[in-house]
Order: C-alpha cells, then structure tokens, then sequence
C-alpha cells in the first residue's frame, strides 16, 4: 500500500530575504510586474506582507495594508503552475482575516477587467464592485481601467 503525501501549506510573514523568489514569482505571472521596491517598500512600511509556501516552495504571495478602519489588498499572486487548485482563494481567506483582526470594517482591491478568474474569485467571496479607475494599469501600448472592489468585514 502507498500513501499519497499532501502539500504541507504555510502562511508566513515575508521577509526581505523572500524577495528574489518573490519577484520571479510576480515577473513569471505579470506583464507589468512590481518591482523588488515596490515589495521592499511595504515590507517597509509595515503592510501586511505574507508568503504562501507548499513544503518550502513559494506558490502565492499577498501584500495588504490596513488603516483607519479599511484594508487595501495591494498584490495576491498565485504561481502560474499552481493557479485553479484553491490557492488563491485560501489565501485571499486569510488576507481577510487579517484585515478584521486588524480591526478593518471594509476592504477595498483593484482588478483588471480582463481578469476574469479573479473577478469569477472576488465574486465568490462576496466582494462587489463599486467603481471603475480609469486608466489605471499600465498595457501593452497604452492603459487599462481597473475595476474597484469591496467587501464589509
């Protein structure tokens, strides 16, 4: 009889010494990536900042700040190998219950529309959209609108 192992799943703070594997991760799924300052700056200023490993692996990443009763979901990326298989949304489950220990009352994100995945997975969860940033992400040859999430805590 063989067993079949399960990946050991584990959420932890990021640190500076994440950030290669952590930009390869972003530079691997994005066309317009963050830039290593941009994940130095908010570890810097102490955001919500955490890793999501599959034994030692690196398979998502999330970037959170929370102030004066809101959070702000700055960055949750999923490796590419590792997309549709639920990580996204447990990780998305525990930036939430970091924004409500963190006393938030409503968070707040931004989504490209052609991200129909993440749009399918904010919905699931509850979130709706309130309004539209025009011109907001940087695309190929010009700008794309991002749409304005939210959900109450």
């Amino acid at each position: 009889m063989s067993a079949v192992l399960k990946d050991t799943l584990r959420l932890a703070r990021m640190r500076e010494a994440d950030l290669d594997e952590v930009v390869a991760l972003e530079n691997a799924v994005y066309a317009h990536p963050w830039t290593r300052g941009n994940f130095s700056d908010s570890l810097r200023a102490g955001y919500e900042c955490w890793t999501w490993r599959s034994d030692g692996a690196l398979v998502a990443y999330f970037v959170l700040t929370v102030a004066a009763g809101e959070a702000h979901l700055l960055n949750l990326s999923v490796a590419a190998a590792r997309q549709r298989e639920g990580h996204g949304g447990a990780l998305l489950q525990e930036a939430l219950g970091i924004a409500r220990l963190r006393r938030a009352r409503e968070l707040f994100l931004e989504v490209r529309p052609s991200n129909l995945a993440a749009q399918a997975l904010y919905a699931k969860f509850g979130f709706r959209q309130i309004g539209l940033r025009r011109d907001y992400y940087p695309d190929h040859g010009g700008r794309e609108d991002a749409l304005v999430y939210q959900i109450v805590l």
